[in-house]
C-alpha cells in the first residue's frame, strides 16, 4: 500500500497529506503486529522529503561542495527551487560563521529544501554526540539531516540520536559508496541495514549505490551520479540517473560536479530534475502494475 500511494502521489492523483493520513490509518488499524510492523512508521523528516518531493517534483540533491560562503548561499537560493534537498560539507568552507547558517536556514525555508550536512560521522557515541550538538559548526542546530558510517558499530547512532531525535533530526547511514575501491560491501552493507532496522526512530536511510532494504520506510539515496557515465582520476565512479533510479531502485540522486562544473548550473539542475523525475516515476509505475 505504501508503494501505491507514492505511485499516486507521483502521479498528482493525491495530495502529500492526504497520503500521510492514509499511512497512519494504515498503520493505526493494521490487524497483524509483527514485530517488523511496529516501526514502519515514516519518520517526519522523511515524510517531509517525500512530500517536498512530490510538490516540486524532484528527487535532485544538489552536493554544494564549495568553499566560499557566498558562493554556496547563491547556489542555494537559484538551485533552490529545482531541488528537494542540498547537501553541505561546511568544514571545507574559508569563511563559515553563524550568521552564514542564519541565511541558509532561511534559503531552505524560502525554497522548501531540505538541508544535508554531509559530516560522515564515524567515532565512538560520546565523541560524536560532541561533534554533533557542539564545536564550531553546531550542527544539529540547523541541519534537518546528517550522515554516519557504521564502523564504530551502534553507538554511533546511539550517540547522534541522544542529540537530534529531540529536535526531530534524521540520519542516514553510509552503507555503500561510489569511489572505486571502497570496502563498504558485502557482509558490512547487510550489517548496516540491521543497524538502521533497529533504529527507526532516528534514521531515515542510507548513502547507496542500489536498493538494499524492502522497507518502505527507509529513502536510498545515491551519490556519484552524472548524465554520463564514468569517473574521475581519484576514483569517483558515476553512474546516469536512470540507471541508478530506474534499475537500481534508488530514490533520491545526489549531484555534485555534474552540476557545479556546468557553464549554466541553473539548466543543468533542470535537467537532472526532469530526468531525475522521469525514471523515479518510471519506476513507480512499473512496481504498480
Amino acid at each position: 500500500m505504501f508503494k501505491l500511494l507514492n505511485v499516486l502521489l507521483a502521479a498528482n492523483r493525491i495530495d502529500a497529506q492526504t497520503a500521510q493520513s492514509v499511512r497512519k490509518f494504515i498503520l493505526d488499524n493494521n490487524t497483524f503486529s509483527p514485530s517488523f510492523l511496529l516501526s514502519t512508521d515514516v519518520h517526519p523528516v522523511a515524510s517531509k522529503l517525500l512530500s517536498i518531493m512530490e510538490e516540486k517534483q524532484s528527487n535532485l540533491c544538489v552536493s554544494a561542495d564549495v568553499t566560499i560562503s557566498e558562493e554556496l548561499l547563491q547556489l542555494a537560493d537559484s538551485l533552490g527551487p529545482k531541488i528537494c534537498m542540498l547537501k553541505t560539507h561546511v568544514d571545507i568552507l574559508e569563511d563559515y560563521t553563524a550568521a552564514f547558517v542564519q541565511k541558509l536556514q532561511a534559503l531552505a525555508e524560502k525554497h522548501n529544501f531540505i538541508i544535508f550536512e554531509d559530516r560522515k560521522f564515524a567515532d565512538i557515541g560520546n565523541t560524536v554526540k560532541h561533534q554533533y550538538e557542539g564545536g564550531l559548526y553546531q550542527i544539529s542546530s540547523w541541519s534537518h539531516i546528517v550522515n554516519a558510517h557504521a564502523v564504530p558499530g551502534p553507538g554511533v547512532v546511539k550517540g547522534l540520536s541522544a542529540v537530534g531525535k529531540p529536535l526531530g533530526r534524521g540520519c542516514l547511514l553510509i552503507a555503500q559508496m561510489s569511489s572505486q575501491g571502497s570496502l563498504a560491501t558485502g557482509e558490512y552493507t547487510k550489517a548496516v541495514v540491521s543497524m538502521a532496522e533497529e533504529h527507526t526512530d532516528f534514521v531515515i536511510g542510507f548513502i547507496c549505490g542500489s536498493k538494499i532494504s524492502k522497507r518502505p520506510e527507509f529513502i536510498h539515496m545515491t551519490p556519484g551520479v552524472q548524465i554520463q557515465a564514468g569517473g574521475d582520476v581519484l576514483g569517483q565512479q558515476y553512474t546516469t540517473p536512470e540507471d541508478v533510479l530506474y534499475n537500481k531502485g534508488s530514490d533520491v540522486i545526489i549531484v555534485g560536479r555534474g552540476i557545479l562544473e556546468a557553464p549554466d548550473r541553473l539548466k543543468a539542475a533542470e535537467s537532472y530534475r526532469m530526468s531525475g523525475w522521469e525514471a523515479y516515476t518510471k519506476r513507480l509505475s512499473k512496481v504498480a502494475q
